[in-house]
Formats: structure tokens, sequence, C-alpha cells
């Protein structure tokens, strides 16, 4: 199936980093991760999805053909995301739009931290306390289902400030 892909600038991005929930349990972030397995069922994507708390993996699926392949990409887009308080897509976004690619800074383990779609921060009370990360299609189809995934999410508990 051909999909067109979404375009995102930062501007675009920018108002996930205003996103605080209430609360996140374990049984919201089980409930986050079934958001994100109906989203990629309804859109016929091969996405992983893994839910992390405090460092503690909640919640992962793996739909379709993904695999132990998408691990590396899961843990690694989510480190970006916890290091700089920001969607995984916004900084590889940030980063081009200052003229140089992530992956060329000499100050990063690019074996660590993968700036590509598909990771975005989760917050309570402003501080990230996990993340909701997806891997397994072009980025901007990992930003755009773990986006439509968290927004699902929050409009069924109401759990935004």
């Amino acid at each position: 199936m051909t999909r067109s892909l979404p375009h995102y600038t930062v501007a675009d991005l920018e108002y996930l980093n205003l996103v605080d929930c209430i609360r996140l349990s374990n049984d919201d972030a089980v409930a986050l991760g079934l958001f994100a397995v109906q989203v990629i069922k309804e859109r016929e994507l091969n996405l992983a999805v893994e839910i992390v708390l405090d460092g503690d993996v909640v919640f992962k699926a793996k739909l379709k053909d993904t695999n132990p392949d998408n691990d590396p990409w899961l843990t690694g887009k989510a480190a970006v995301a916890v290091r700089f308080e920001e969607p995984s897509l916004l900084v590889k976004l940030r980063h081009l739009a200052a003229g140089a690619a992530f992956e060329d800074r000499s100050d990063v383990d690019h074996e660590t931290f993968k700036a590509h779609g598909g990771s975005i921060p989760l917050r309570v009370d402003g501080t990230v306390v996990g993340t909701l990360t997806m891997s397994g299609e072009p980025d901007v189809l990992d930003h755009q289902a773990a986006a439509e995934a968290l927004a699902r999410f929050l409009d069924s508990r109401k759990l935004t400030s």
C-alpha cells in the first residue's frame, strides 16, 4: 500500500511540548498502548509501540512484521525524547532548520540517541516521566501514529491540564 507521507515543520510539533497529564499510572500507560494498537491497526501500519514510565517498560507490542530490529530504534528515539524533553521528530527538525543534521553532532553517541520521528515525551506536572515510542514505518508516519494515539488517550481520559 502506497501512503502519502505527512510533512511537519518545527511549528507543527511544538504544541506537544505543552501536553501535560494530570497523572500517568501503569494502568494509564497500558490504556495509551491500547489506543496506539488501535491506531496502528486502523491505519494498517507496520509498527512496534513501547511505553516507558520512570525507566520501566510498561507496554510493548509488535504488530505485523516488526521484530527485534525495531528495539534499538524504540530505545534510541525514546532516549532523544527524554534527553531533549521534546518529540524525537521535533529534535530532528530543529537541527535541520539550524542547518545541520542531528547525525552530524560529534557530542552525541548515535548508537544511543536516534533523532528520528516516533517518540513523544510524556509529562506530569511539567516533568518528563516517560515516553510513547513507535518504530517500523518512515519516521513521519511513526510520529503521526504516536501523536494520534496520545490525542485519543488524552481525549478519553481528560488527563490534560
